[in-house]
């Protein structure tokens, strides 16, 4: 049995985070999805709860053929320490997906496999780009599932990152 972690804040979870998703359903039989920086909400790089990016994960991965554990996985401010962090909120797991470099890198001198599965049109779907649309009121929609859709409209998420993006 092979059990993967792949780890991400999501925020929000998006179409390249789905295909990214898919691809791995197909190398392991289980996955850990550590939601990272679960601790930080309401600000303008982390908008979504902890809560609604599982809620919204999970509704889009209704349909997964493997099992999903969704794990929050709160920051350390020491990142020697980040590594057993983790493994202490989660399953045992074989390899680590990622792009974040410093992520990579602290698995990596953990002893731990990691491999960085390739980005789907990273250029327009990325947290990044996607809040940018919703703070200017542009199409987002297309960008997520529409099960995560559905959600942010059910949280007025909208209005949540419109509101924190303006200034006094």
């Amino acid at each position: 049995m092979k059990r993967g972690l792949y780890v991400g804040r999501f925020q929000p979870y998006h179409n390249g985070h789905k295909s990214v998703i898919e691809r791995i359903a197909d190398e392991v039989d289980e996955l850990i999805i550590g939601i990272g920086s679960a601790e930080i909400s309401h600000d303008l790089r982390h908008p979504f709860t902890a809560g609604e990016r599982v809620l919204m994960i999970s509704r889009a991965l209704k349909d997964i053929n493997i099992p999903v554990y969704i794990i929050p996985l709160e920051d350390v401010k020491r990142n020697a320490l980040w590594v057993a962090h983790v493994k202490s909120m989660t399953p045992p797991f074989d390899i680590v997906y990622t792009g974040n470099p410093l992520v990579i890198e602290l698995f990596r001198e953990a002893g731990i496999r990691v491999t960085s599965p390739p980005m789907y049109r990273r250029e327009t779907l990325s947290g990044t780009a996607i809040r940018a649309r919703m703070i200017a009121g542009d199409a987002w929609e297309e960008c997520v599932p529409s099960e995560v859709a559905d959600v942010i409209r059910e949280i007025h998420g909208i209005d949540r990152i419109q509101q924190i993006a303006k200034t006094d």
